[in-house]
């Protein structure tokens, strides 16, 4: 599974009740009010919130300049009383992180990362560069600041040693049974999409690969399927499992599912497809949260799908 000689996979530290979680915007511009309500609900679970002034920034559709965000997020990763840094939203912007950020730090000095959407850039270039475990989970304007006030168990932090077991039942249909080991791995697709060909190019090797997206139409899943098929990242892989896919049709209507598409764009891969993991962009709670690095199984029957891991890294 892993090269012979290469370390083991890294998991951060846990994270306790009245530990300081950072909290960073690599992305877009963010809403004080909505931060406010995000850092109430992390409160209320029972952590302290820190994060710097500078996150107000703006500068045109970014939170502020590059360097600015890059810093800012190795800050909270060199700060010791930090204990996990969440992403306050996605956007648009973090690749431009990419890069300045300086891996020694953040391989230094382990700690959760949580985001998704736009984050996905950099949860798979740091778990790529550092061994270490990235999260794909709820983020603070996004999922915190709206959660209602008895909504626990998916926000409370979890470095994921204890392992997850994630059920999908039949409400979707699911694109290919069978069953597979691999390195849980992915995001949303269009970011996975937009790394092929540059310096920053998933590795998707041995995977287990989470994918989702929102918003985007049938055809456009189709096509950027195809071009992850075409640059050769479906080669490798030993199972594919899918998110919701959240507002992923045709707005006009249309006479096939997207799980079809999936079927039929994956179907010569002879590897386990599974549809509906509510991870990322989701309908409603709960927003599960993932540890990319981590080792799991697939199991996809006509009935669901059960992704498992042990909690041990690969």
């Amino acid at each position: 599974m892993r090269t012979p000689g290469k370390p083991a996979r890294v998991y951060p530290p846990k994270v306790c009740k009245g530990d300081t979680v950072g909290i960073v915007a690599p992305g877009s511009p963010i809403s004080r009010e909505l931060l406010r309500a995000g850092c109430n609900k992390l409160e209320s679970l029972g952590y302290k919130t820190f994060y710097f002034n500078t996150i107000f920034n703006q500068e045109h559709y970014f939170a502020g300049a590059h360097r600015q965000r890059a810093e800012e997020l190795e800050q909270m990763f060199l700060r010791p009383e930090i204990r996990a840094i969440i992403c306050a939203r996605g956007g648009y912007g973090c690749n431009y992180l990419l890069p300045d950020l300086n891996l020694r730090i953040i391989r230094e000095n382990p700690k959760m990362f949580v985001g998704y959407s736009d984050v996905t850039t950099l949860l798979t270039y740091i778990c790529d560069q550092t061994d270490m475990c990235t999260y794909h989970g709820p983020m603070v304007i996004s999922d915190y600041a709206v959660a209602k006030s008895d909504d626990r168990g998916p926000l409370v932090l979890d470095n994921g040693e204890k392992g997850i077991e994630i059920r999908g039942a039949g409400e979707h249909q699911q694109p290919r049974a069978g069953s597979a080991k691999g390195v849980l791995y992915g995001g949303c697709l269009s970011l996975i999409a937009a790394s092929l060909g540059t310096p920053y190019d998933v590795k998707t090797k041995n995977t287990i690969l989470f994918l989702e997206d929102i918003n985007a139409k049938p055809y456009q899943i189709d096509r950027m399927l195809m071009q992850m098929k075409y640059a050769g990242k479906f080669a490798d892989v030993r199972g594919v499992v899918f998110g919701e896919m959240v507002g992923c049709v045709q707005p006009t209507g249309q006479d096939y599912t997207l799980q079809e598409i999936v079927g039929r764009v994956l179907s010569e891969l002879e590897i386990p497809v599974a549809f509906g993991l509510p991870s990322g962009h989701v309908s409603a709670p709960p927003n599960h949260s993932l540890a990319f690095g981590t080792m799991v199984e697939l199991n996809v029957s006509a009935d669901g799908f059960l992704l498992r891991s042990s909690g041990v890294g690969d």
